[in-house]
């Protein structure tokens, strides 16, 4: 196993900080859909129970 040189290195952290950063733009986006999908949801329910229409569980 042969020693990485400096700019081995450093291009490796450059790396895995990209890595990292897509990563975690991935986890916000996912987090934002699962947000916006319970927030439409509920708004449904909501406008369904006020039009007098059963809804799932509240039949």
């Amino acid at each position: 196993m042969r020693r990485l040189t400096p700019e081995e290195l450093t291009a490796r952290k450059k790396r895995n900080l990209a890595i990292a950063g897509a990563l975690v733009a991935f986890i916000v986006l996912v987090f934002g859909v699962t947000v916006l999908n319970l927030k439409r949801n509920l708004d449904a329910r909501e406008a369904a129970l006020a039009a007098g229409q059963p809804v799932g569980y509240a039949q």
